[in-house]
């Protein structure tokens, strides 16, 4: 499981112009059931994405199509978690 952060970079203000490909994107992540969850950061910073079920090379490449990451709209950073104790609602992403 990976939680990625997309944190704004100095050409935040190309944002709106990339919006619908960025949410474009991020729509594909949840049909082909990688992304779990995506939400926002406190106002002005950027996102975070949980991605599961997917390698990290993978989920690197995914990253690059993003518009925002191509456009440098953002910077990612990558943690890598293996879960070991969950809520039952989470059991499936023990590893």
């Amino acid at each position: 499981m990976f939680v990625v952060t997309l944190k704004f970079s100095t050409n935040k203000a190309k944002a709106p112009q990339f919006m619908a490909g960025h949410n474009a994107w991020i729509m594909k992540g949840f049909e082909d059931g990688f992304f779990l969850l995506t939400g926002s950061l406190p106002p002005g910073l950027g996102g975070a994405v949980l991605a599961y079920n997917i390698s990290r090379a993978d989920l690197e490449a995914r990253l690059k199509e993003d518009p925002f990451v191509a456009e440098d709209v953002v910077s990612t950073d990558i943690l890598e978690v293996a879960p070991g104790r969950t809520d039952d609602r989470l059991a499936f992403l023990k590893v």
